[in-house]
């Protein structure tokens, strides 16, 4: 299985990050975790997309707040797909990053999630991930029939009364 990549602006984003790391591990989705910015170390952030596909990755989740330009910095260096995590907090609440994270121009494009959406951002990057591996795309079926059953006994119970 190819390998998912999280990558964090600054590591204030990690404990909104956590959700992410949940689901690798549910998944049994080998990553990594780093820590580039793509103002204050955009040469570092640049190697790691451009050699991304060579070192094993088949999906990079990038999480920044504010300006957030990471994921579009780390979508411009590589043909993997860029999975951006827009980070709240700053004078906009998370707005900023959002914006910045999805508004990519034509011909670079970043996948982007909610506001601290990391754990969906995850479970993306394995949607992803599953198009090449058949036991990862059933563990993510019964994942989705387990939360269907949920679903299904929260209304039964709610109906008894």
């Amino acid at each position: 299985m190819k390998k998912a990549a999280l990558i964090l602006g600054s590591d204030s984003d990690l404990k909104a990050c956590e959700g992410a790391l949940e689901v690798f591990r549910a998944y049994s989705i080998p990553f990594e975790m780093h820590i580039f910015s793509a103002h204050r170390t955009p040469d570092e952030a640049a190697a790691f997309a451009e050699s991304a596909k060579e070192n094993g990755y088949g999906v990079l989740l990038a999480a920044a707040g504010m300006a957030a330009h990471l994921a579009g910095a780390l979508a411009a260096r590589t043909t993997l797909p860029v999975i951006g995590i827009p980070m709240g907090g700053g004078a906009f609440g998370g707005l900023d990053a959002l914006l910045s994270t999805v508004q990519m121009p034509s011909g670079i494009p970043v996948a982007t999630v909610a506001v601290n959406g990391a754990k969906n951002a995850a479970i993306l990057a394995a949607q992803i991930l599953a198009l090449s591996d058949d036991a990862l795309s059933e563990k993510l079926q019964a994942a989705r029939a387990d939360m269907r059953r949920a679903v299904l006994e929260k209304d039964a119970a709610l109906q008894r009364g």
